[in-house]
């Protein structure tokens, strides 16, 4: 067996249920009940005033 198909028959099956994984992780992060403020001030980040600088 070739490096190359090692390395596609592992991305086909680990690589796959990795990346997978990773996004359900970042989807959760992104979702969790501590974040909501800080994704609110985020929002409204473009409508503040910029006489401050």
């Amino acid at each position: 067996m070739s490096d190359y198909e090692s390395l596609r028959h592992f991305a086909d099956s680990w690589g796959l249920l990795a990346m997978t994984l990773l996004f359900l992780g970042f989807v959760s992060w992104t979702f969790r009940p501590g974040a909501r403020r800080r994704h609110d001030e985020a929002a409204a980040m473009i409508f503040r005033s910029h006489a401050d600088d």
